[in-house]
């Protein structure tokens, strides 16, 4: 699948001329495609960004598709088709019943984490999403940052293949900024949300 994949988009390029970011006209219904029904990972269309774009393009390219997807899914699936949805992954979602917990418990910070580790399809997490509690808003900002995270990530990995040789040092040492100032910002909110729960309690006494 990912050679037909890589077989067709190449041809589109070559029958319609686009270059630079205009790859996106082709590669952005694509990823619609990837988020509904995850035919093929998309992990190969950050590889399509990057060999046509380079690494930082490819990737800000794989940022704008994946978020795109992302939450075009969740709109569908909150708003429009909820019980389809429901009805077709339904046996999926009891394989990943405890993640659907940690959504409703770390909502935010739960999409960001599953974007970044490939623990399940990225259209169950679109879907998990949004038959939770989080919000339209958060899950929005959430599902940017979970995708360049993952983006990030892949990039990281990837860069190596496809351009043999090149210098990551930067691009690794910026993701693991990154990452500790997310890890930072989760620990400042659970702190937080322990000391309201905590005069939350001793008000009741």
């Amino acid at each position: 699948m990912n050679e037909l994949i890589e077989h067709f988009t190449g041809w589109l390029l070559e029958i319609t001329g686009l270059t630079g970011f205009g790859i996106l006209l082709i590669t952005l219904p694509l990823a619609l495609i990837q988020g509904i029904v995850g035919v093929f990972p998309f992990a190969t269309l950050v590889m399509l960004h990057i060999s046509v774009l380079g690494v930082k393009e490819g990737l800000l390219a794989s940022w704008v598709a994946g978020s795109f997807a992302g939450m075009v899914v969740y709109l569908l699936c909150k708003f429009l088709f909820a019980d389809r949805f429901h009805r077709r992954w339904l046996s999926k979602l009891n394989k990943y019943e405890k993640w659907q917990k940690s959504l409703d418990r770390y909502g935010v910070w739960a999409v960001i984490f599953l974007r970044t580790i490939p623990i399940m399809p990225n259209n169950l997490i679109s879907f998990m999403s949004a038959i939770s509690n989080i919000k339209t808003r958060s899950y929005t900002w959430s599902n940017i940052v979970g995708n360049l995270s993952s983006i990030w990530l892949f990039g990281i990995l990837s860069a190596s293949i496809v351009f043999p040789g090149m210098d990551l040092r930067i691009l690794i040492l910026s993701y693991l900024v990154f990452l500790i100032v997310l890890l930072a910002l989760f620990f400042v909110r659970q702190r937080l949300l322990i000391k309201k729960d905590r005069g939350m309690s001793a008000q009741a006494k």
